[in-house]
C-alpha cells in the first residue's frame, strides 16, 4: 500500500499541487471575499479558471482523481454564508413558509413581517438580509424548488446556517447526478465522457451552485437525466423527470417543443401530457385561485423591469436614449417583442432543425437558450450554467469562454449604487461574439473527433 501512495504521489505530483493551490484559492472566496472587492474576485477567479482547465488537461482520463478533487472543491464552501448573492435569505424564507403550510405564492415578505405571531424562525434576519425588491413581490420560485426548500429548513434545526449547509448538499448531490448521467449520456452520443468536467470543474459551477446555492445545478440534474432516458428510448420516464425539472426552474419549458421530431407526432402527444400532468400534479398543493395572477405578474417582471449585464440590450438601449427615448418605457415595450422572438426562433428550430437524432435537438437548444440570453435585458452569471452543460454536448464551446468572462459583470457589485461598467461588459461580449463566429464558421457542418484513451476516435457531427 505504501508503495501504491508513492507511486500515485510521484506520477500525479503536478496534479497534486494544482489540487492543493485551488482548494486555498477556493477558501479564500469562500470564507474572505467581500463581493465589494472585484479586483481580489476576479483575480482569484481567473486564477483558479486556468488551474481547472491545467488540471483537466492533465487528469482529464483519470475519472476517479477529477470527480474526487470537484468534490473536495465544493466541500470547500460547506460552512460558509454566501458572499455573492443574498437569494438563499428568500430561499429559507420561502421553506419556512411551506414547513409552517403558508402558502408563498399568495402573501408578501412585507405583509408577513408584520404579523406578531409569525411562525417563520429568524424571520427578520431573512427579511432584511433578502431585500426590499424581493420582499415586495410574491416567490416566483416553482414548486419542486419550493419543497427543497422546505426539507432544507427541517434539516437545518430554525438556523440559518444549517439550512444553508443542506441546500448546499443538495445541490452537490446534484452535481453529482449531473456526472453521472452526463456521462452516460456522453457515451450514448458517442462522445468523450471526459467533457463532463468542463461542467463539474468549472469555476462558475462551484461558486454559483455550491457557493451561492443557485438552484440551476438540480434543475440540471433532473434535466440531463431525462435526456439519457430519451437517449435510450425511456421517453415516458423521461417525461416525468423532465417535469421535475420545470417544476424547479421554468427553462426548459422553452425547449419542449423541440421533442416534437424526436420523438414523432404519436409520442409526443403523450410525452406533453405526462409532462402536463406531473406539473399540474406537483403544483396542487400550491394551487389558489389568486396563485395565476401572483406568479405570472412576478414572473414577467423579468421580462420587463430589470436590468444586469444585457449585451444587445445595452446597445439598443444606448442607441434609443440618444434617440430620445425613456429607458423605463424602453424596457418595458422591449420585454414585451423578447418572448415573441424566442418563441419564433424555438418554432422554426422545432420544423427545420433536423431534430430526428438527440445531438440536433442539444444543440438546437443551445442556439434557442443563447438566442434568449442574448436578448435578455438580465443575464445573472449562474444563468450561463445551463449553457455550459448544453455545451459539452456539442462541438461548441463559446459557452466555455462565456462562463469566464461573465465575472466582469459583478464590477456592479463593487459601487453601493450598483451601477455597471458598459466597458467592462462590452469587454465580455466582444469575446464572446467574437469566439462564437469563429466557432460557427469553423465548426459549423464539420466532422470533431475526439481521442479516447485508447488511441481510436469518438466520431460526431452537426
Amino acid at each position: 500500500m505504501p508503495n501504491r501512495i508513492i507511486t500515485f504521489l510521484k506520477l500525479h505530483k503536478v496534479s497534486l499541487i494544482l489540487m492543493v493551490i485551488c482548494l486555498a484559492f477556493y477558501y479564500t472566496f469562500a470564507y474572505h471575499l467581500e463581493r465589494t472587492d472585484f479586483i481580489k474576485l476576479i483575480a482569484l477567479f481567473a486564477a483558479i479558471f486556468f488551474l481547472c482547465f491545467k488540471l483537466i488537461q492533465f487528469e482529464k482520463w483519470n475519472f476517479k482523481f477529477l470527480l474526487a478533487v470537484g468534490i473536495l472543491f465544493r466541500l470547500t464552501f460547506l460552512f460558509a454564508e454566501p458572499n455573492l448573492s443574498q437569494d438563499f435569505y428568500r430561499f429559507i424564507w420561502d421553506g419556512e413558509l411551506v414547513r409552517n403550510g403558508i402558502n408563498p405564492y399568495l402573501f408578501l415578505p412585507d405583509d408577513l413581517i408584520q404579523q406578531k405571531d409569525l411562525l417563520v424562525a429568524n424571520a427578520q434576519v431573512l427579511y432584511e438580509g433578502m431585500g426590499s425588491l424581493s420582499a415586495r413581490h410574491f416567490s416566483n420560485y416553482p414548486p419542486l424548488n419550493q419543497f427543497t426548500f422546505a426539507l432544507a429548513t427541517l434539516l437545518g434545526g430554525k438556523s440559518i446556517l444549517g439550512s444553508v449547509i443542506a441546500m448546499r448538499c443538495t445541490i452537490i448531490l446534484a452535481d453529482i447526478g449531473i456526472v453521472y448521467f452526463g456521462r452516460k449520456l456522453l457515451k450514448t452520443l458517442n462522445r468523450s465522457p471526459h467533457l463532463i468536467f468542463w461542467y463539474f470543474l468549472n469555476p462558475l459551477i462551484i461558486i454559483e451552485l455550491t457557493g451561492n446555492l443557485h438552484f440551476e445545478g438540480v434543475m440540471l440534474f433532473f434535466f440531463v437525466w431525462a435526456l439519457y432516458l430519451l437517449s435510450v428510448n425511456k421517453w415516458m420516464f423521461a417525461a416525468v423527470i423532465c417535469a421535475f425539472s420545470i417544476s424547479v426552474k421554468l427553462v426548459p419549458l422553452m425547449f419542449l417543443p423541440l421533442f416534437l421530431m424526436y420523438l414523432g407526432l404519436k409520442k409526443s402527444v403523450f410525452f406533453y401530457l405526462i409532462v402536463a400532468t406531473t406539473s399540474i400534479l406537483l403544483l396542487i398543493p400550491f394551487f389558489a385561485p389568486e396563485f395565476i395572477s401572483n406568479y405570472s405578474e412576478t414572473v414577467g417582471l423579468w421580462f420587463s423591469n430589470f436590468e444586469f449585464n444585457a449585451g444587445l440590450y445595452n446597445l439598443i438601449k444606448k442607441i434609443a436614449v440618444l434617440d430620445g427615448a425613456k429607458p423605463w418605457e424602453l424596457i418595458k415595450t422591449y420585454g414585451k417583442i423578447t418572448p415573441y422572438l424566442v418563441i419564433a426562433t424555438t418554432l422554426f428550430l422545432t420544423f427545420f432543425g433536423k431534430n430526428e437524432k438527440l445531438q440536433n435537438v442539444i444543440t438546437n437548444m443551445l442556439w434557442v437558450l443563447t438566442l434568449y440570453y442574448f436578448l435578455s435585458a438580465t443575464v445573472h452569471p449562474w444563468y450561463i450554467i445551463f449553457l455550459v452543460l448544453l455545451a459539452i454536448f456539442t462541438e461548441y464551446r463559446y459557452a466555455l469562454l462565456w462562463s469566464g468572462v461573465v465575472i466582469l459583470s459583478y464590477f456592479a457589485y463593487s459601487l453601493s449604487d450598483y451601477k455597471e461598467n458598459l466597458w467592462l461588459l462590452a469587454i465580455e461580449y466582444i469575446l464572446l461574439y467574437g469566439f462564437l463566429i469563429y466557432e460557427i464558421i469553423t465548426v459549423g457542418g464539420k466532422k470533431v473527433l475526439f481521442r479516447k484513451k485508447d488511441g481510436s476516435n469518438y466520431a460526431s457531427s452537426n
